[in-house]
């Protein structure tokens, strides 16, 4: 059989970090908030808390994962080596189905801030656009990433300061309670887990980092942890100028804070800092999609011609082209934040997997423990979801699974 050609590894530890964070500290931000605080209050500073650990569970265990095959497609790879054939193919189906609807979400909110009248238009564009900077190579990404997550953190760290350095902030407003009780919970923690998802890109991307055993271990807590640090300070300033009620009621909650917070000038600079951050999570997104579906290709799970790698830019363009033609077609169709719980579905099946799979590393209980803690979190924070994203997950899976059994028999 001809040897199928690699990959180009050219991202060292910042570029991987960076790739990091230009999937988490993305559009999550700027319209996850309001569900959360909407399913539990000032509880969601909990569920913020549980969502951090379960996340860090699964950075671990896709860590070591990851350092152990440092190949293109994440959990799909390391399903297939560690538990078989199905449940790698399970977790990459969870993955590319989930992430094709958040790529779809994420193109409609740059639409919906850039012009709301014509979102769908702006939205296609965007794909159009962002899948051709892919398809000149995984560096020119990683350059753009770097600019993306600078105005984004920029942008956040303006909220922040306008918020808690206003007289409208009020300390007794982030009084953590269980308003929506261990349900709305454990629902805004599955509902957050959403923004906090963006570190499997750094996984996902194995092929292409250099020194992998070292670089990927790495990057991803650090990615993690400058993520949560973020998150936690945007909550505590928008928590404490428009209260659990008025965050739950936002439709769009850091403009709707900065507004509260007596600075109205600042609502076009958040309104700007969220398109850009919803354009660095879709190419982000596109990016890791892609990789897995280049995975499942080369397996033959998906179309064989999908494993293509372009012979100049070493690039999988027909995989890149054919997630933007999908995700062009879903933003006609998707819902923003139903797409959130659908996606969450998708991604924490995808890292239950992950987990079982990391368990199987070690026999020793110290290492079996992460795995163990991080495997039940995603099974709960899935059950937890809204009804509806649970059964549409559910129903996406089982056709999946009834394809893969289709092709097992033929």
């Amino acid at each position: 059989m001809t040897q199928q050609p690699e990959l180009r590894r050219t991202l060292g530890v910042f570029d991987a970090v960076v790739i990091g964070l230009g999937s988490m500290v993305g559009a999550g931000i700027f319209a996850a908030l309001g569900p959360a605080a909407g399913a539990a209050g000032s509880g969601m500073l909990i569920g913020l808390g549980v969502a951090a650990v379960v996340a860090y569970c699964n950075a671990t265990s896709s860590a070591r994962l990851a350092a152990r095959y440092p190949a293109s497609g994440g959990t799909y790879v390391y399903g297939r080596e560690r538990l078989g054939e199905f449940w790698g193919y399970l977790a990459g189906w969870a993955f590319v189905v989930g992430k094709t609807a958040s790529c779809a979400a994420m193109a409609l909110t740059v639409g919906a801030y850039v012009w709301p009248g014509q979102a769908h238009v702006v939205a296609v564009g965007a794909v159009v656009l962002l899948t051709a900077v892919n398809y000149l190579g995984v560096q020119k990404s990683a350059l753009l990433t770097r600019g993306i997550v600078a105005v984004v953190l920029a942008v956040l760290a303006v909220v922040v300061v306008a918020c808690l350095g206003s007289g409208a902030a009020d300390a007794g407003r982030l009084d953590v309670g269980l308003s929506g009780g261990v349900g709305g919970v454990l629902q805004a923690a599955g509902l957050l887990f959403f923004a906090f998802a963006g570190y499997a890109r750094i996984a996902t991307l194995g092929e292409e980092v250099r020194d992998p055993e070292r670089t990927i271990p790495l990057a991803i807590p650090l990615a993690l942890g400058i993520a949560l640090c973020v998150y936690a300070a945007v909550a505590v300033a928008v928590l404490s100028v428009l209260g659990p009620s008025g965050l739950a009621d936002a439709t769009a909650p850091l403009a709707d804070a900065v507004r509260a917070a007596g600075v109205p000038g600042l609502v076009p600079v958040v309104r700007v800092g969220a398109a850009v951050a919803a354009l660095g999570s879709l190419l982000a997104l596109i990016l890791g999609v892609s990789r897995t579906t280049l995975a499942m290709a080369r397996d033959r799970h998906l179309p064989g011609a999908l494993a293509a790698v372009h012979p100049r830019f070493r690039v999988p363009h027909r995989a890149e082209l054919a997630v933007g033609a999908v995700v062009a077609v879903a933003t006609a169709t998707v819902d923003v934040r139903g797409a959130i719980g659908f996606s969450s579905f998708g991604v924490l099946v995808y890292y239950a997997v992950a987990n079982a799979s990391a368990w199987t590393l070690s026999s020793s209980v110290a290492a079996r423990t992460v795995p163990a803690v991080g495997g039940l979190g995603c099974v709960v924070l899935a059950c937890a979801l809204p009804l509806s994203s649970v059964v549409a997950g559910g129903a996406v899976l089982a056709v999946g699974v009834a394809a893969y059994g289709v092709r097992r028999l033929r």
